[in-house]
């Protein structure tokens, strides 16, 4: 078997990394010194270059002026988009505008070429009313005649005072959980303001009888989970590019640094520590691909002993741990120049602690692994 990517997905890495060669950690101000969000908005100077570069149309269909390419290139770019702490909702506006494609009516295909291009922005409602429920049950969406009414409320929103549209999971009290599309204008929608662990303005979302035509809902089975799995396994891809990140600037300082008249690099302590987060990284990055290619896979009707859940839950498990001890580690081996405001590695830890909230703890994925391997015998 080719485990290489391809000419398309590494061609679309390069341009990534064109795009963020110039972009700065710190060009906003610090987390751990700004009593609010860092800023009102995301990088709009940053997603008009995305645009240019075609990386927002990376996964539309030539039909809506994309690529066609697939979750293994999206995560390619999103561990790019990482090492930088970019400021954009790359993973939200792009997994949305997957389920849109996949499963979309006409009326909301229309919105995919402007999305490509940069000019509508799309984000999902993915973390429920509190965080640790199913997102599908914080919304209950009635259907009257050929509309839908929808009632509750999402928290932790990303990026929702800068987007058009937003992707509301909701459940009918019928089963399947259904996904709605509401503009960010629609009545009856309010936004409250939230800030992230990492200094990011989120909002909690209220829906008070938003009425949503049936054009812009879809109730195809499993639309909904292929969705929470690709954020959940685009997470995984910012945790990776982010420990990156991390790593190589801490090799680079740990050789510049010296002690008794040598860099600490070449300590003992110092390196076994370092491989050891090494280690975790390739972890992450192994069961990382083993996802994404198990959700384009099970796009294409192939299938396996587990469901996909069952990879984005090992490949969550690595991810949220992983993270955690690579910033940690980091830390450690910068002592206390790594807190300093002026050094972006605090802004690194202030990110690595929002995704791991974001991707909830370890234990709760190996549980629902556990569950998974019970119901599903591996012959």
């Amino acid at each position: 078997m080719d485990f290489t990517f391809t000419e398309e997905q590494q061609a679309a890495v390069e341009a990534a990394k064109a795009v963020f060669a110039d972009v700065a950690p710190d060009g906003v101000p610090s987390p751990a010194l700004t009593p609010g969000a860092v800023a009102e908005d995301f990088d709009r100077p940053l997603w008009a270059k995305l645009a240019a570069s075609d990386l927002l149309s990376l996964v539309l269909a030539e039909e809506h002026g994309g690529a066609g390419l697939d979750a293994i290139a999206l995560c390619l770019v999103l561990r790019e988009a990482a090492k930088v702490l970019a400021r954009v909702p790359l993973l939200e506006h792009c997994a949305t505008a997957m389920a849109i494609q996949a499963h979309g009516s006409p009326e909301l295909a229309a919105l995919l070429p402007d999305a490509g291009r940069g000019t509508l922005v799309l984000t999902a409602a993915a973390h429920g009313r509190s965080g640790h429920d199913p997102a599908e049950l914080a919304v209950t969406a009635r259907r009257e005649g050929a509309q839908w009414t929808l009632d509750g409320v999402q928290t932790a929103v990303p990026w929702a005072y800068g987007a058009d549209w937003i992707a509301v999971p909701a459940h009918t009290g019928e089963g399947e959980a259904v996904l709605a599309f509401v503009p960010r204008t629609a009545e009856g929608l309010t936004l409250a303001g939230q800030v992230s662990t990492s200094g990011e303005r989120l909002a909690e979302l209220a829906l008070d009888g938003v009425r949503v035509p049936a054009t812009h809902l879809i109730d195809t089975p499993g639309a909904w989970e292929r969705l929470r799995q690709l954020l959940a396994t685009g997470t995984c891809a910012l945790a990776l590019g982010l420990g990156e990140g991390v790593l190589a600037m801490t090799s680079q300082y740990t050789s510049k640094r010296e002690q008794f008249g040598f860099p600490v690099a070449t300590f003992q302590a110092v390196a076994v520590q370092a491989a050891d987060r090494y280690i975790d990284l390739r972890a992450m990055e192994v069961t990382l691909w083993q996802a994404a290619w198990r959700l384009d896979a099970a796009t294409g009707g192939a299938g396996g002993p587990l469901p996909s859940a069952g990879d984005v839950a090992v490949a969550k498990i690595w991810a949220s741990e992983g993270v955690r001890r690579v910033v940690q580690t980091a830390q450690h081996l910068h002592g206390g120049f790594g807190a300093d405001t002026d050094y972006p590695l605090h802004r690194y830890h202030a990110w690595a602690k929002q995704l791991e909230l974001q991707l909830g703890p370890a234990a709760a994925h190996e549980e629902a692994l556990g569950d998974l391997l019970a119901a599903h015998a591996l012959v």
